[in-house]
């Protein structure tokens, strides 16, 4: 059953009518820069599913930092193709960054996007080196749901996921418009595809995660989008800050739940210069 407030609290589309032009705005953008990236590697396999790829833009250094972007879309829709745009600014300032797709819901569970999430950052871990990246200086971010599976990510005891993984492989992370309670999708049209139960929700929701260290997360969110999105950042830096991981929290003004990612191919978008400080590049 639907229960009507969660609806329009999440139901992101629904609130921004406007929404394809900017889903097409995202791909026009990404298309653009993928063109126009002097060096980059696309169409990586990373696990054993046909979804599990990457795309790698690198920067014009060697031993440089290494980034991860996981998209948007509630775990049902989106895609890296149309969203390497923000890879733009983090190359330019000498950052190598992974653009990670996933499999999607309803055709694999919402676990089994958290276990390929884990491992597109192991296979950056042990691939670094080879490309000119330094495995000790990963981040992650990630917009939406991509919020979520940045928690994930940051949660995750790296030596129980695969042997020989250091149990900080991940320096830090950044969310936009990030869910961490999934318990008020459970009743929602989201949840059509991805099919979680309370307990599914209540475990694959960072909130109630401990950080695996105190790497630090900065958490952003647009001004205009709902009382909910603002509630889900501000209570998941509050949650992780008393854990001891290092948060920061900050809405983007005047910018909804599409627009405040639309401006990250800026370096002075408050996310990307959030990213940048993370690996000293800010």
């Amino acid at each position: 059953m639907i229960d009507p407030e969660m609806e329009q609290q999440y139901n992101n589309r629904a609130n921004v009518p406007e929404h394809p032009g900017l889903l097409a705005e995202w791909a026009a953008k990404s298309a653009a820069w993928e063109a126009e990236a002097p060096r980059k590697a696309l169409d990586i396999v990373y696990g054993d599913s046909g979804a599990e790829m990457l795309d790698l833009f690198f920067a014009d250094a060697a031993d440089a930092p290494v980034h991860m972007y996981i998209h948007g879309g509630y775990w049902q829709s989106n895609t890296r193709k149309s969203s390497s745009f923000v890879a733009r600014p983090l190359v330019d300032a000498g950052v190598h960054v992974a653009v990670v797709d996933y499999a999607l819901c309803p055709a694999v569970t919402i676990d089994e996007i958290g276990r390929q999430i884990r491992a597109a950052l192991a296979w950056l871990w042990r691939e670094a080196e080879r490309f000119g990246g330094d495995p000790d200086r990963i981040t992650v971010s990630g917009h939406s749901c991509g919020g979520q599976l940045v928690g994930t990510a940051m949660a995750t005891d790296w030596g129980i996921f695969a042997e020989g993984l250091p149990h900080d492989l991940v320096k830090g992370g950044v969310s936009i418009s990030g869910v961490f309670d999934l318990a008020p999708l459970v009743d929602t049209s989201i949840n059509d595809k991805v099919g979680m139960d309370p307990q599914t929700a209540r475990r694959n929701s960072p909130l109630f995660m401990k950080p695996a260290t105190q790497a630090p997360l900065a958490l952003y969110w647009g001004g205009d989008e709902t009382d909910a999105f603002r509630w889900q950042s501000e209570s998941m830096a509050e949650s992780w800050g008393g854990k001891g991981a290092i948060t920061v929290a900050e809405a983007v003004p005047g910018t909804n739940h599409f627009t405040v990612l639309t401006g990250m191919d800026n370096p002075t978008h408050p996310a990307t210069r959030g990213i940048l400080r993370q690996i000293g590049r800010g």
